[in-house]
């Protein structure tokens, strides 16, 4: 029940001594503060390295061949292979919990050499041979015409689906892209889509400088046949893919005669595993946030139970004669508890607001020059506000527990001789 006396003295006794009171509220306001702080900045640092992951399938691994170490079945050490179209059906049919299994092919690559042409503009870009499922895979943005379907697949249409990098290299300014030809190593494709990669980092740039053609025309055009120059490939939720590439190596090494052991012949890049291994680092972050946060809101708290006790001591006379006049224990325990979570409240209110103030500001900053590597929009989320609430009211509640005990330790008689 409000009583406007109780809280009329509570507000006499805070403001009686203002340079106590604020001194004794800093330590709370700075602990909360910093808590604040510490969690922004590691939402920061997620969201930074979720956005270098982008829209990509993290449940996913890319498989591709390597050097064979080991002799087996007759089949000499050191020799090189290939994967094929029947690996690819072989994985789908054969091992379960699979959602994409993408075969591709690539001309290209770093520092490679000019390979397309329009007209008189030439570039040198990467050319993927892909199916319809690399784009639920390695997401992007498709800003005009289509993607592959399975129809260009069947009738090994020469059609291509090219990148904003690829556009600016080849294409005037407002020049019609689509129905347009390029040539590919001597040969005419058709342009039927335009795209953009879905990155917040540099990389994206790099990615628009990507061309798409069909993995059945690739094959044809450039001479590759069943070939498969790797697989991306994606498990379904629930069941890591970490957990199932053992079965897909196996089935690999027994198609093409490769010794169980041997490790090195297939190469692969585990994304699950990467990713797990931030999701566990970003959990690691949060706790040591809220460690060193409560360490130093553990040191605001006892000033505030140390100020409490002094206030107590001052206010013996005070309790005595309200004992004497038959205020119960629970009252005075409650007067007390009252006071500690009041001030630690109102300290704690005023880290969190300062905390918010200076988040705004960072995100300003950050809007103004452009985003930071691996850190974007460092914010904290009503979860943690609500937390940090919790916090300061039970932290008010212990820091005036043993001056409330200490009130009410005191007789009536005791009290009213104190000088």
């Amino acid at each position: 029940m409000f009583s406007r006396d109780r809280w009329t003295e509570i507000l006499e006794v805070l403001t009686s001594n203002w340079f106590r009171t604020i001194l004794t509220a800093f330590g709370v306001f700075w602990g909360i503060f910093i808590l604040i702080l510490l969690l922004a900045a590691g939402k920061g640092f997620e969201n930074g390295i979720r956005a270098d992951f982008g829209d990509m399938a993290t449940n996913s691994m890319f498989m591709w061949t390597q050097t064979v170490s080991k002799s087996y079945e007759g089949m000499a050490k050191g020799r090189r292979f290939s994967y094929q179209l029947s690996d690819v059906e072989d994985i789908k049919e054969n091992v379960p919990n699979l959602r994409y299994v993408s075969p591709r092919n690539r001309l290209g690559g770093w520092m490679g050499a000019n390979n397309v042409i329009k007209g008189l503009k030439v570039g040198a870009f990467n050319v993927y041979g892909d199916y319809p499922e690399i784009i639920k895979q390695d997401p992007m943005q498709i800003t005009s015409g289509r993607f592959i379907n399975y129809g260009d697949i069947e009738n090994k249409r020469k059609i291509a689906i090219i990148g904003e990098g690829v556009v600016s290299t080849l294409y005037d300014y407002d020049e019609e892209i689509i129905g347009t030809y390029i040539k590919i190593q001597g040969v005419n494709f058709m342009v039927i889509g335009t795209y953009k990669k879905k990155s917040n980092e540099g990389d994206s740039e790099e990615g628009g400088k990507e061309i798409f053609i069909p993995f059945t025309t690739f094959g044809q055009a450039f001479n590759r046949g069943d070939r498969v120059g790797w697989m991306a490939i994606t498990a379904t939720d629930g069941n890591p893919i970490t957990e199932i590439k053992q079965q897909i190596f196996e089935l690999v090494k027994k198609n093409h005669k490769i010794h169980p052991d041997d490790l090195r012949a297939i190469g692969h890049f585990d994304l699950y595993e990467r990713f797990s291994k931030v999701e566990n680092l970003f959990m690691a972050l949060q706790v040591i946030a809220y460690f060193v946060g409560i360490l130093v809101l553990l040191s605001g708290v006892i000033g505030v139970s140390n100020i409490m006790l002094i206030v107590v001591k001052e206010r013996t006379k005070e309790i005595g004669i309200r004992r004497a006049l038959g205020a119960k224990p629970k009252d005075i325990r409650g007067q007390i508890l009252t006071e500690s979570v009041f001030l630690t409240i109102i300290s704690g209110m005023a880290g969190i607001v300062f905390g918010a103030i200076v988040i705004y500001a960072v995100n300003y900053l950050l809007d103004m020059s452009g985003p930071v590597n691996m850190f974007i929009n460092p914010s904290v989320n009503l979860g943690v506000v609500s937390i940090a609430l919790t916090i300061l009211i039970v932290s008010g509640l212990f820091a005036g527990l043993i001056p409330a005990q200490n009130a009410i330790k005191v007789k009536p008689i005791d009290a009213l001789r104190t000088e």
